[in-house]
């Protein structure tokens, strides 16, 4: 019996000579089989990228046996993955809720009461509320836009709440 002249690929050259002596083989393999939608030449290149990086492992002899695997089984995976994909968009969203009528009445009246609450407050509060609760931006950033100090955002946001909540429980 005859000693193998290599026992592994990790040595650049090996490794060159596997990749160009099976890497078109396999992306005409994986082409013929898949087509060129899941992208074989990507596949080609990480089935070479997992078998350097398991170059230690395995014997010149079962590399083509190995990138040939791998690269199937990447394939067979992106295919799983492109059905969930798929299966994901024909599902429609839900149009209904779980609140009862009671609870979307006394949204709605809640609503109409903040609306009629809103109208009452100033234009200074009602604008510096609104950038700060609805638009997200902080005192000082309302103040810039304003052209006020941050004390005067604080004030009116400050009174508009205050104003807020007594309007709403009078409602």
């Amino acid at each position: 019996m005859t000693k193998p002249l290599h026992e592994n690929i990790c040595e650049e050259h090996l490794f060159s000579t596997i990749f160009n002596k099976y890497a078109k083989d396999l992306h005409n393999f994986l082409y013929y089989k898949y087509g060129d939608l899941l992208n074989p030449k990507d596949k080609v290149q990480e089935a070479f990228i997992k078998l350097w990086e398991n170059c230690a492992k395995i014997p010149p002899e079962k590399a083509k046996s190995f990138v040939f695997t791998t690269a199937n089984n990447l394939m067979l995976n992106e295919t799983a993955h492109q059905k969930v994909v798929l299966k994901h968009q024909q599902t429609k969203p839900k149009t209904y809720t779980n609140e009862n009528p009671e609870f979307l009445m006394q949204e709605t009246e809640y609503m109409a009461k903040l609306q009629k609450a809103l109208a009452k407050l100033t234009e200074a509060q009602r604008e510096a509320f609104m950038m700060n609760r609805v638009e997200g931006k902080r005192f000082k950033e309302i103040a810039e836009i304003l052209e006020i100090s941050t004390k005067a955002v604080e004030k009116r946001i400050y009174g508009a709440l205050e104003k807020l909540r007594k309007d709403i429980k009078e409602l």
